[in-house]
């Protein structure tokens, strides 16, 4: 029994060590350059304590000593910061019709990007493509991986690191976690693009004190990623953000899914390019007339701007199913803070006024007071800066934890 019981405040003892030194390095983390005497302020721990975490953590090579703060009569305090090239992270986004990948440092800077262009759903071709794009970037880094992040679109087991679905990379129960970590040897957090973006809006973008955030994306596929409470939300255990496949079209077009009048068939870029596309075959004399297999969704950007009625009225549709998912948002959530990322973002400020309009023609004033309808702040980087903050968050508890694992 005697023998038990020290093994057991053994543990315990090293279970303290490993939670202080993560609350000493989130606090180094945050202060950028701080004292020792500060962290200890900060945190509450002993000064003996702090200076023990702080020399475990140097000789990790996670922090290091930055010169002297101001006096305060006695001797300038040494001030300890977070060695930001100490460790790379490998992020990927596996969103878009290209696959894109990037190298970022400790605070979530990209300092190195890499892509494969996905020319068909194929699953076997598509995982090989995240393959090669992860080789590049572990070959382009002369610095030890933290991990790799990844966001993926569809639905995502993140506990168990599978995807379950993806629709447009042919992807069904694909254990890409245990893959990956068989193959580089090194730890994975993988979770859905959606929740990915919202995740890296709410920690890098510019959104000052807010808790309630919603990032909904607007690709090939729509999707939402939700911060309550500064928690990420997955849904029990996986579907949460899914605002692609709520319907807002009554009795409307067939949907991937199988389903009529989804979000998708109506602001997808795939869907919104294919009526373009129909539209060709009325237009003669236009710019449409080139053919439709030539029309693209940037094509079609261009045609908004130039004042195309036509085009326009398919934007505005577009942008009313949004507002429509919108209004359900925050009829479940309450007044929030929503952001938008992805394709749409070229109509500009037209697409925002739509969504607002249509928000404010479906929920109660007081709700539609308390919300913000704006454009994400990350741009396309949303997804690749949240895997980085994902592997932050997971690997050195530097941001706060999610109430369900990432």
């Amino acid at each position: 029994m005697h023998r038990r019981g020290n093994v057991t405040e053994k543990a315990t003892r090293e279970q303290t060590r490993i939670l202080n030194q993560r609350l000493v390095l989130k606090t180094i983390y945050h202060g950028e350059e701080i004292s020792r005497a500060e962290i200890a302020r900060v945190t509450q721990l002993t000064r003996p304590t702090v200076s023990d975490r702080v020399a475990d953590l140097m000789e990790e090579g996670l922090v290091i000593e930055v010169g002297h703060g101001p006096s305060t009569g006695g001797k300038p305090p040494i001030l300890v910061s977070v060695d930001r090239d100490a460790y790379h992270l490998i992020c990927i986004d596996l969103s878009r019709r290209d696959f894109w990948g990037a190298i970022t440092d400790l605070r979530g800077e990209i300092i190195h990007r890499d892509h494969r262009p996905l020319s068909k759903m194929d699953g076997d071709l598509a995982l090989s493509l995240v393959y090669d794009l992860l080789d590049a970037l572990v070959t382009a880094t002369d610095r030890p991986i933290l991990g790799i992040g990844v966001g993926t679109p569809g639905l995502i087991d993140a506990v168990n690191g599978v995807i379950v679905q993806a629709v447009n990379q042919d992807w069904r129960n694909v254990p890409l976690r245990r893959l990956l970590e068989d193959r580089y040897g090194i730890p994975v957090h993988m979770a859905n693009d959606c929740q990915v973006a919202a995740l890296g809006e709410y920690t890098f973008g510019d959104n000052g004190s807010v808790q309630n955030l919603v990032v909904i994306s607007v690709g090939w596929g729509i999707g939402s990623g939700i911060v309550l409470n500064g928690q990420l939300l997955h849904g029990n255990p996986l579907g949460a953000g899914e605002i692609g496949h709520v319907t807002v079209v009554e009795n409307g077009k067939l949907c991937s899914c199988g389903h009529f009048g989804c979000l998708e068939t109506v602001a997808g870029a795939e869907a919104i390019v294919q009526q373009v596309r129909e539209l060709a075959q009325n237009r003669p004399g236009t710019p449409l007339e080139s053919g439709p297999e030539e029309i693209t969704f940037d094509k079609v950007c261009e045609m908004f701007h130039a004042g195309d009625v036509d085009v326009r009225q398919i934007m505005r549709a577009a942008g009313q199913g949004l507002g429509i998912a919108a209004a359900n948002v925050i009829g479940t959530l309450g007044g929030c803070q929503i952001r938008l990322a992805g394709l749409l973002t070229c109509l500009g400020p037209f697409l925002l006024d739509v969504i607002r309009e249509e928000v404010s023609k479906r929920t109660l004033a007081a709700l539609a007071e308390k919300t913000h309808v704006d454009f994400a702040s990350l741009g396309n980087d949303s997804i690749i800066r949240g895997a980085a903050a994902m592997l932050l968050t997971q690997e050195l508890g530097v941001f706060q934890l999610p109430e369900h694992p990432l």
